[in-house]
């Protein structure tokens, strides 16, 4: 429900930094600026343009700060609604002072999302751009800035947009029939609806079909690193971020829980999953781990596969290479400075496929070899950087698109055995819903609340 109140948080991350910025909006947001903040100058103020002033503490008179303030009256503003900001010296405690200032004289604290979601609700943006607004705040790549850019600037919703004007065209000739069926009018046929339906059809599928490939440049390419204990798991993790972010002893078992961090290779964003070493354990904590283990390589994106060059191949080994062999995975064979009791043909002969690297962690030797082949394996997964073609990324656009092509099935189906109008316009109606809650034309508090509170406070 839209409350036309006033709502203010800051736009600028938690913590002390140089500036702040202080975000008010609603009917009362100027009225609110002109009791703690007073303009240096005494000029008429104009809208869009910055003034500097100090903040004052309208019960005591105190001056806590200089500030620059920008108002933005509705509706061209962020929200559509009265828009004020303030950009202040970025301390923590002055920020919660002027915040708690602005409550003290009717606004409210802001909820998560809550200004995008005005702007949507005031005609601004629609959800596709709000959700793009997001993306391109947690974007861990250049490949998901694009992406991101490429829907802020409206064009999965311009995609949208047409296939909805495609099925109220084919609704219109139901329509038509319906009504005008006795006046000699040039309708389409069966056949003709049902064409029109497949084009639209095979459109609408595309987009559900890049759902997989648009979500992996969005969050980033999971890769699970897995092997038997003391292989070199965790120190070829701390090589590719960098730092040591997973305890590397020579004891075997160290690692007993997932460790998760993000790296970026090339335009693509990568999080990497330590594992626990697989074998047979009756420490029922490292049983727990090994347990995770399986669970994690069998929901990553990608795995890698780690095996000790200077050590016969062992029934663990042979497990790991057992359980991946459906999944997308490169394989590691660490340790190459030592003599070799593994190569490559003893992992050809247990079915392993693909690039297998030979690697040495504690020289640091074969390490961009890896990284290219990790970027080869994400284009394999998510196409090439910087492609023209689009592709969803959430959740909720694949099940809206999963419903646009039932009905739209039903709707063709129906066609093809010559049945009346009503039916067929029935699902063609269902379809275009379907597509419009995407963008938001058609939309429910539920949606609303599931897409906004994702977002930080202050956005």
């Amino acid at each position: 429900m839209y409350i036309e109140d006033t709502i203010v948080a800051p736009a600028t991350p938690a913590g002390n930094g140089a500036i702040a910025i202080i975000r008010l909006s609603g009917p009362k947001a100027a009225e609110i600026l002109g009791g703690i903040w007073k303009p240096l100058r005494r000029a008429q103020r104009e809208p869009r343009h910055l003034y500097l002033g100090e903040i004052v503490d309208p019960d005591t008179g105190a001056i806590l700060d200089r500030a620059i303030a920008v108002e933005f009256p509705k509706p061209h503003s962020l929200t559509g609604e009265d828009v004020v900001e303030l950009q202040c010296h970025g301390g923590s405690y002055l920020v919660r002072r002027i915040v708690g200032l602005a409550m003290r004289l009717g606004a409210r604290m802001a909820e998560p999302g809550e200004f995008m979601r005005r702007a949507f609700l005031n005609g601004r943006v629609d959800l596709t751009e709000a959700e793009a607004v997001a993306d391109l705040i947690e974007a861990r790549s250049d490949t998901a800035l694009v992406q991101a850019a490429s829907q802020l600037n409206g064009l999965l919703a311009s995609k949208l947009h047409g296939l909805r004007e495609d099925l109220i065209g084919i609704r219109a000739h139901l329509e038509a029939e319906i009504d005008f069926s006795e006046e000699g009018l040039q309708i389409p046929s069966r056949c003709e609806i049902a064409s029109a339906v497949e084009r639209v059809s095979s459109d609408v599928a595309l987009l559900h079909d890049s759902y997989e490939r648009g979500r992996l440049i969005r969050e980033g390419v999971r890769l699970a690193i897995v092997g038997r204990p003391n292989v070199g798991k965790s120190s070829i993790m701390n090589l590719m971020l960098g730092s040591d972010r997973a305890i590397v002893t020579p004891i075997p078992g160290t690692t007993r829980d997932i460790i998760e961090d993000s790296i970026r290779l090339g335009p693509y964003a990568m999080v990497l999953q330590d594992t626990a070493g697989v074998r047979h354990s009756d420490d029922e904590i490292e049983r727990l781990g090994i347990a995770r283990t399986w669970r994690v390589a069998d929901e990553a994106d990608l795995v890698m596969m780690v095996f000790d060059m200077s050590q016969p191949l062992d029934k663990n080994d042979v497990a790991i290479v057992h359980q991946m062999r459906n999944r997308a995975y490169l394989t590691v064979l660490n340790k190459s400075d030592l003599a070799p009791r593994t190569g490559l043909e003893d992992l050809r002969s247990l079915g392993v496929l693909g690039a297998v690297l030979p690697f040495c962690a504690l020289k640091v030797d074969g390490i961009e070899a890896l990284r290219g082949e990790l970027v080869k394996a994400i284009e394999s997964l998510s196409g090439p950087p910087h492609g023209a073609e689009l592709a969803i990324s959430r959740e909720r656009h694949r099940e809206a698109l999963a419903r646009a092509l039932e009905a739209l099935a039903a709707a063709k189906e129906s066609a093809l055995k010559s049945m009346p109008p009503e039916i067929i316009a029935v699902d063609i109606v269902a379809a275009a819903d379907a597509l419009g809650q995407i963008t938001g034309e058609v939309h429910t508090e539920d949606v609303l609340d599931a897409v906004f509170r994702e977002f930080c406070i202050g956005k």
